[in-house]
């Protein structure tokens, strides 16, 4: 079988059941029918047993933060699978919870049927302790495949302080995983599934879900026991809209990245980031196509791994800054996440953070404000205001106002323990890409985790980097954008 086994993970002692029905593919993470190692290895063993395959995707109905916002992204990408799937000969099966728990069994009623059961392996949020769960329920041969990023989660056991150390890392590791990307598309040949492969008694207690237009979602969700005071954005979620986010990036934004990206008002950025995280594309996609732009090789990779942020690609300034940006501070997340059981929490930061931060935790504030004013964007910073309001309206804020965002919050709340928890809950509330190693390593950044310390010692922050809005407006022109997302 073509998946590198580095990406492989035997999650029970279960053999394959030979006699099963189908492969059973549990889509929990990359929620796409290309460029996915998991999807890949579900169809490897559907050819090698000749047997059709079932994808089964659902959403569950009592994660955390669950509402219409996440949800509705989701369903965006379950209605865009469902259209790819019915070109195929696989079985696809969307399911959605009506109620907290509604799905439970599901999984375990189709393994019973299947051959094997493969999930993805993704290290954050509740992920884990889901799929850790099923293992020890299923009772056939169960896989967790890792397509996180473009070298393997656990090619390495060691969690990096730095962005510079695991830099040193990725440029001596990558050139050996830029021959092993998934295919782009893993669906051909397989054994066609007929209507039936899914068995009558499963559908009826679990029925999928309908996916019409998204005119008719509105009804859907206001019928969930999710969250309904966050609403949808305008932002689309799916595959499809995902590459088109990329091509437009790649015509507009790229060239112009390395200069640009952190000019609140130049529309330069990507904006993959919560497509990225909802599994609706993958960074070997990205990474390929971005290859193929500027014309890129593995041979113009610089032979020595000194960690440099710039100059090792051999791409051009605008790839090589955006390639950081996706690569190295991506993946680097996902490092502390596989091996750091407490990356959410305030103990995971680095011991000179945590010792200056609790030093200053009783230093006077000239401003507080609680959980609600933060929220409803009601504090004096009319530029922090906006970023709240940004996140509010679009879910997602600047790439650098993110940073000042977080900044203020630590200023500005009674202590850097409040201040964590402030952050993680208005994030991972409002913003699509919460949730996941990314938006840890955003919050924690803010906190010292992969910086260093600075001086000099200033009020509440101690040694941890300072940012300010006035320094922030002398740098960039802000006022277009916070004319634009006041609240």
């Amino acid at each position: 079988m073509s998946v590198p086994t580095a990406r492989l993970r035997v999650l029970n002692d279960a053999p394959a059941n030979v006699d099963g029905s189908f492969v059973l593919y549990w889509m929990v993470a990359y929620r796409r029918l290309e460029w996915n190692f998991a999807l890949q290895r579900a169809a490897e063993w559907a050819r090698e047993l000749e047997k059709p395959l079932v994808i089964l995707e659902a959403l569950r109905a009592d994660y955390p933060w669950a509402s219409d916002r996440l949800h509705q992204f989701i369903i965006d990408g379950m209605r865009d699978n469902s259209r790819r799937a019915a070109q195929s000969n696989i079985a696809y099966y969307p399911y959605i919870e009506t109620s907290a728990g509604s799905g439970k069994g599901l999984l375990q009623a189709l393994a019973r049927r299947a051959s094997v059961v493969i999930t993805d392996d993704f290290p954050a949020f509740f992920v884990p302790r889901m799929v850790g769960a099923s293992a020890r329920v299923v009772s056939a041969r169960m896989e967790a495949v890792d397509s996180n990023g473009l070298v393997p989660v656990r090619q390495s056991t060691k969690v990096f302080t730095t962005a510079h150390s695991f830099r040193r890392h990725l440029h001596h590791e990558l050139p050996h995983h830029l021959g092993d990307f998934p295919e782009e598309r893993p669906l051909r040949n397989l054994p066609r599934a007929s209507r039936s492969v899914v068995p009558s008694d499963i559908l009826e207690r679990w029925p999928q879900a309908r996916l019409k237009e998204r005119s008719a979602d509105h009804d859907l969700l206001a019928r969930l026991p999710i969250d309904h005071a966050v609403p949808p954005v305008d932002v689309r979620g799916g595959s499809g809209p995902a590459k088109r986010a990329l091509r437009r990036f790649l015509d507009r934004g790229l060239d112009a990245y390395a200069t640009l990206r952190n000019h609140p008002e130049e529309e330069v950025t990507s904006g993959l980031s919560p497509y990225l995280h909802f599994g609706h594309i993958s960074v070997h996609h990205v990474f390929a196509e971005l290859a193929e732009r500027v014309n890129w090789s593995p041979l113009d990779i610089a032979p020595q791994a000194s960690g440099r942020r710039r100059g090792w690609w051999g791409a051009g300034e605008g790839a090589e800054s955006f390639l950081d940006e996706c690569i190295t501070w991506r993946e680097v997340g996902f490092n502390m996440c596989v091996h750091h059981g407490s990356y959410d929490k305030f103990s995971s930061l680095p011991g000179w953070a945590r010792m200056t931060l609790n030093d200053h935790a009783r230093d006077r504030r000239l401003h507080t404000y609680t959980l609600e004013q933060f929220e409803s964007a009601q504090t004096h910073d009319e530029l922090w205001n906006a970023a709240q309001g940004q996140l509010l309206r679009e879910g997602s804020i600047h790439n650098y106002l993110r940073m000042l965002w977080g900044k203020k919050i630590l200023e500005w709340t009674r202590s850097p323990r409040q201040a964590l928890r402030f952050m993680i809950e208005l994030n991972n509330k409002y913003a699509l890409d919460g949730r996941g190693p990314n938006s840890y390593t955003g919050i924690f950044w803010v906190l010292g985790r992969y910086d260093r310390a600075w001086g000099p010692e200033r009020p509440v922050f101690g040694k941890v980097r300072y940012m300010s809005s006035e320094n922030t407006a002398r740098k960039f022109p802000v006022k277009e954008y916070i004319r634009r997302y006041r609240t």
